[in-house]
């Protein structure tokens, strides 16, 4: 299956599928205003922000190979552990919150096939605060050999806008990328009842590295 990642060159900056739309016109205003600096004082003024802001979207949607993990259940997300949660049907919600710091692409927890993805309208409160329950998310389900697994990419007061890079029915390897959150927010997985965590409460996670379950 292609890699779901815009591609670069041999050394080169390896960038997050998803990024366009908020990369290209910031980096094509740098480089215009870095252009005109050399004439204008007034443009050299323009130039620094906008060259600090590229500099910053660059490393806000770096998308990092990973040597994935060997484990039933990993990551989806880097970022730090906020809750976990037992659920009223047995299963158990790690939610782990993403700063915009951290890296945006989301991966497989598991290999298996993509039952659904579900797109709900909602708000855009930050994702630390609980009335987030209601933001706006992408509800993916995978058939995998642990039965049933849910994941729950959730946007947050930044992160308005969440990419999915997969349809319905697609088969995927664990730790493969699946989606993006633009600028962080928050992901949940719900591990099905039986499986202990791993994890605790205020832990860093690491994306296709950090292993949710334990034996």
């Amino acid at each position: 299956m292609p890699d779901s990642q815009t591609s670069a060159p041999r050394g080169g900056v390896r960038l997050a599928r998803g990024a366009s739309p908020w990369l290209l016109p910031t980096v094509a205003t740098a480089a215009l205003s870095l252009a005109r600096a050399r004439k204008s004082g007034r443009w050299a003024a323009v130039a620094v922000p906008t060259t600090a802001l590229a500099a910053g979207m660059l490393w806000f949607f770096r998308d990092p190979e990973r040597e994935i993990t060997q484990g039933r259940v990993i990551s989806p997300a880097d970022g730090v552990v906020q809750s976990i949660m037992p659920w009223k049907d047995g299963r158990t919600r790690v939610a782990i919150f993403m700063s915009p710091l951290n890296v945006h692409v989301n991966r497989a927890p598991l290999a298996g096939t993509v039952t659904s993805v579900e797109h709900i309208p909602g708000g855009f409160v930050p994702a630390f605060n609980k009335e987030s329950e209601n933001n706006e998310r992408v509800v993916w389900h995978f058939d995998t050999e642990l039965g049933d697994i849910e994941m729950v990419q959730i946007a947050g007061a930044v992160a308005r806008r969440i990419v999915p890079y997969l349809p319905q029915g697609t088969k995927v390897e664990q730790g493969e990328r699946i989606g993006l959150i633009r600028f962080g927010s928050r992901v949940d997985i719900y591990l099905p009842e039986g499986i202990d965590v791993a994890v605790e409460v205020g832990q860093a996670t690491t994306a296709g590295v950090t292993r949710i379950d334990r034996d």
